[in-house]
Formats: C-alpha cells, structure tokens, sequence
C-alpha cells in the first residue's frame, strides 16, 4: 500500500468532480469547485473521519469493500478503479458481464468472420453464448442447453453426447483440459458459478472427483491438431486458436483445418444453410 500516492490519487479525484456529476446541490455558500471530503464519504457509505485519514495518509489499510465503495462515489473508470486497488495493496477485481451476455467486442469480431468459419464464444465457465453457423453445422447447437448442463465441462463428465465428438481414445486428455480450465475458474472465483459446478460434478461424477483430486493447472492443448467426429462425415482433425477477452472473461475459439486436406473438405462440406450465426444465450432451465 502506497499511503502518499493513495491520497493523492483520491484528491485529485475528489477534486475533478463536481456536486453536479453526482447529484447533489452546489449551494450558495460553495467557495471551491469539486466535492467536498464529506460528501465523497456519504456517496461510498463511510464516516467522514474514515475518509478523511485516507486522505491524510492515516489510519488503517483500507479493505477491497471500502475500497470499492470508494470508487463508486468517485465514479472511476475501470482504468482508474484498477489503478486504485493498486495503490490500496490489492490486485483490481475483474469486471465481467452477466455471464449470459456477448461483450460488444466479440459480437462484432464473430460477426465480421466469413460464413464458412466455425467459432464459439466461450464464458469463463465453458458456456456457449454466440456460436457461427459454420460451429453448429460442426458440433450441434451449444447454446440450447439449460441448468447445469450449459457448461461444457458438466457436460463433458454427465453426456455421453458430448464426449461422441471426440475419439474415444482421446477422453482422458480432453478430461483433464476442461479440469484445468474449471480450476483456473475456480481459483479466481471459489465461491461463485465455477464453485457450484464442481461441487455438482463431485456430487455426481467419479471419474470428475478423480481428476479433480490431481490438482494440475496446465495441460498443453490449445495449439495441437484435435480430432472431432461428425456422425456424417467421419473424423475431422482440427486446429482451435483462441483469442481471450480478459476484461470480460470471454474466449473465442475459431476451429481451422489444414488448408487442402481431407478435414478441410469435410468441413466445407458442413458449411450451408440460410441462418448465418446462432446468438443468444443459452435457454435457460
């Protein structure tokens, strides 16, 4: 914690904003432009004292909910907001949508992909929220799914659907991969939506319980070719490039082949249809 650059910072903040920008009245009696140290405590629910001393390079080190409460009274930007956790001695919490909700900068990216692309956006916790019409033709509608079942990874461990898209020979190691990426989710957020998905998955799955117990953090996966099966067209060996939205918590995963090979003929042969892009989030049970 850097108790001058804390202080500073909150000044400087204070001070650029007006009793205006947060709905209060300026008053007659105002001598001096920006908020006053008692109004920024009232705004973020903290005695007038409390804050006074962050100001004052005094007092205790402030906590991540007061720190918070702080920025919402300040109005921060995410940049700002980021910056102040900073200075308080915390890593800035990650902002996220709804998990149910494409950021704008995804939607716009899939929208813009060619007709023949196939690619999911992913949610941090392995849901489908917007699928090209190239990724349904490929692995079926992700996005209808409801309850649990909209994670992959409770998929992957309670349908036998889910683990028929890959060869048989292939399960473990793709276990393992959706485990891991569980954890990463699990570890940043034990107590929300990815801590309710294992606990399902130990509660209904053996095979789940037995990797979970491993307590690895890393499997190189996401550059190899991977091998699909389609129930037409066979087997399709597939390369998946990721591009990851930290901000929003949100991958894309587009799904190529080797130019002039056998699974790039497949898969163009998957691509038809009128409906370009499948949107939405999943159908909720």
């Amino acid at each position: 914690m850097d108790r001058a650059l804390l202080a500073d910072f909150l000044r400087a903040r204070r001070e650029a904003l007006q009793p205006e920008d947060v709905g209060l009245p300026r008053g007659a009696r105002r001598r001096t432009g920006g908020l006053r140290r008692e109004e920024v405590a009232v705004l973020a629910g903290m005695s007038a004292d409390y804050y006074s001393r962050l100001e004052q390079q005094r007092g205790p080190m402030p906590s991540e909910q007061m720190l918070a409460a702080v920025a919402q009274a300040l109005q921060l930007s995410p940049g700002e907001r980021a910056h102040l956790f900073g200075l308080g001695g915390y890593s800035a919490p990650r902002h996220t949508l709804p998990d149910e909700q494409v950021s704008a900068a995804m939607r716009r990216i899939v929208e813009r992909l060619s007709a023949d692309t196939a690619a999911i956006v992913f949610s941090r916790f392995g849901e489908a929220l917007m699928q090209t019409r190239g990724a349904v033709a490929l692995f079926g509608d992700f996005t209808r799914f409801s309850g649990m079942s909209r994670y992959l990874v409770y998929r992957w461990f309670t349908d036998p659907a889910q683990r028929a898209l890959y060869p048989p020979e292939d399960h473990a190691l793709r276990g393992r991969v959706f485990t891991v990426d569980l954890r990463a989710a699990y570890t940043a957020d034990p107590g929300g939506t990815a801590g309710a998905i294992v606990d399902a998955l130990l509660a209904v799955s053996p095979e789940f319980a037995e990797v979970w117990r491993r307590h690895e953090v890393d499997v190189t996966h996401h550059h190899e070719l991977k091998r699909y099966r389609h129930p037409e067209l066979g087997e399709l060996e597939l390369y998946s490039r990721r591009l990851v939205d930290p901000d929003e918590g949100q991958d894309l995963l587009v799904f190529l082949a080797r130019p002039g090979s056998p699974s790039d003929a497949k898969l163009q042969r998957l691509i038809g249809g009128d409906d370009r892009f499948i949107h939405g989030p999943a159908v909720r049970g």
